[in-house]
C-alpha cells in the first residue's frame, strides 16, 4: 500500500515507521475473518483493514474526528490479525502510532480523560495494593460491575527459601501481587522444585504496557527504563532469564529492544533484556523432566484459554497444553475459536465493557463445550475477566502445577 505522508509526518520517527508498515499491506482482507470487533459489529472500520485506511488518511493529512478515534479505541490490540496476515503487517505497532497521532489532534471529553488518567496512574501506583485490599474487605457490598474487577482475597502461600546456582529474575507486576498473589509464589515454588531460584527486583514495577497503550507513551517508556535499571545488576550477575508469568507483560518486555532502540543510553541494555525475557511456558520443556517424578496430577478436564498476548503477541502456541499433558494433566483448548480474544485486553474491559463482556461470554460458551472442571489461562487480565462471568474456577496454569507438586 503506497502512501504520501503529509509534511508534518514526513520526517518524524512515527511517520516513517508507519509508512514502512503500510508498504507491506496489500489490503487482502484476510484479517477481517479473525478480528473480534469485526466479528461482533460487522463494520469494515471496526476491522484491521478499515482502521489501517483511517490511519493512512490521517498520515496523508486528513483531519481525524471523534468517529476516527472511536474506531481505533474499539480495537483490542489482540494482534490476531498479525497471526492471519500473509504479508507480515505489524498492525499492533501501527495502531499504537495511529492512536497517538489521533489523540494529539482530537481532544477527548473530560470524563474520558479522567477515566484514562485514573487507569494509567491508579493501576501502576503503590496505592493500588491497599486499595484492592480495601475493596476485597467490602467485596460483597460492591455493585456487580465493580465486584467483577475485585477478585476474592487469595492466600499466596510460602515463598521458597532454598538457594540454587541457577537463578532467574521475575517481574512481580503492578496489579498481580495485590489481585492474585499466589501466581507469583506458585511460580517460585514450581521453579524451586526444578532447582531454579526466583529473584525479584523490588525496584521493578509495571512493565510499561498500561501507560503505553493508553497513549502515555512517554510514561510507559519511563517505566521501561526504570525496570532495566532495576534488573541490570542481576543481569550482570548472570541470571539465566527474566521470566514472565503474565503474558501481557511478557509481550511488552520482549519488545523493549524495539521500543527503546533510539535511546543511546538504553538501546543496548533494552535489547539484552528482550533477549533474556521468556514467558514461563517457554521453560516448560526443561521443567517437565525435572518435575515428572514430583507431580501427582489431579483428574478432571481443564479448558485452557491461551491469551492473545501469548498466541498472537509472542507467537507461542500449544506449549502449555503439550507439556502439562506430559505431566499428566488433561488440558485442551476449545474446539471453536481458540484464537479469539476473551475481551479483557488490558484496560479494554473497563473502557469498552459492552464489547468486552460479549467476547467474554462467547469465549466461556466455547470453553464450556468441553465440560471442564476448571479453566486455566496465562495472564491475570484474562483470568479475572473470565472469572467475572462464571462460577467455575479460573486460574493460572502454574497454580495447577504447583498444587500437584508432592510436598518435600
Amino acid at each position: 500500500m503506497q502512501t504520501t505522508l503529509a509534511p508534518e509526518f514526513k520526517n518524524t520517527p512515527d511517520g516513517q515507521a508507519a509508512e514502512a508498515i503500510l508498504r507491506k499491506c496489500v489490503h487482502c482482507g484476510f484479517c477481517t475473518a479473525t478480528c473480534p470487533t469485526y466479528q461482533l459489529l460487522g463494520d469494515e472500520l471496526d476491522g484491521p483493514r478499515g482502521r489501517i485506511y483511517l490511519i493512512k488518511q490521517v498520515l496523508e493529512g486528513e483531519t481525524p474526528t471523534r468517529k476516527t478515534q472511536a474506531h481505533l479505541d474499539r480495537c483490542l490490540t489482540c494482534r490476531n490479525c498479525e497471526s492471519t496476515c500473509p504479508s507480515g503487517v505489524q498492525y499492533g505497532a501501527l495502531v499504537d502510532i495511529g492512536r497517538k497521532i489521533v489523540d494529539d489532534k482530537v481532544p477527548r471529553p473530560t470524563g474520558e480523560r479522567f477515566v484514562r488518567w485514573a487507569l494509567k496512574e491508579g493501576l501502576t501506583s503503590p496505592l493500588f495494593g491497599p486499595a484492592m485490599k480495601m475493596g476485597q474487605l467490602v467485596r460483597g457490598l460492591l455493585p456487580a460491575t465493580l465486584k467483577a474487577k475485585v477478585p476474592a482475597p487469595q492466600h499466596a502461600g510460602a515463598w521458597p527459601t532454598r538457594t540454587h546456582a541457577r537463578k532467574v529474575l521475575m517481574l512481580a507486576g503492578c496489579v498481580q501481587p495485590a489481585m492474585m498473589p499466589n501466581i507469583n509464589s506458585a511460580t517460585a515454588r514450581v521453579l524451586d522444585a526444578a532447582g531454579i531460584q526466583t529473584v525479584v527486583a523490588a525496584e521493578a514495577g509495571c512493565c510499561g504496557a498500561v501507560k503505553f497503550h493508553l497513549n502515555d507513551q512517554a510514561g510507559g517508556k519511563a517505566q521501561m527504563r526504570a525496570n532495566i535499571d532495576a534488573w541490570w545488576p542481576q543481569v550482570e550477575a548472570g541470571v539465566e532469564a527474566i521470566v514472565m508469568n503474565a503474558s501481557g507483560c511478557g509481550v511488552t518486555v520482549k519488545d523493549y529492544g524495539h521500543l527503546l532502540h533510539d535511546e543511546p543510553a538504553y538501546a543496548a541494555k533494552a535489547q539484552r533484556i528482550s533477549e533474556l525475557t521468556k514467558d514461563l511456558s517457554e521453560l516448560l520443556p526443561e521443567l517437565v523432566p525435572a518435575l515428572r517424578e514430583k507431580v501427582q496430577a489431579r483428574a478432571g478436564q481443564i479448558a485452557f484459554h491461551p491469551p492473545c498476548t501469548l498466541q498472537h503477541g509472542q507467537k507461542l502456541r500449544g506449549g502449555v497444553e503439550q507439556h502439562m499433558a506430559a505431566l499428566g494433566f488433561s488440558i485442551k483448548t476449545c474446539r471453536v475459536e481458540p484464537h479469539l480474544c476473551c475481551g479483557s485486553a488490558g484496560t479494554y474491559s473497563v473502557l469498552n465493557p459492552k464489547l468486552a463482556y460479549e467476547l467474554r461470554d462467547r469465549k466461556l460458551a466455547n470453553l464450556g463445550e468441553m465440560q471442564p472442571q476448571q479453566i486455566a489461562s496465562a495472564n491475570i487480565g484474562c483470568i479475572t475477566h473470565l472469572q467475572s462471568g462464571t462460577e467455575m474456577p479460573v486460574r493460572h496454569w502454574v497454580e495447577l502445577l504447583d498444587e500437584a507438586l508432592t510436598p518435600t
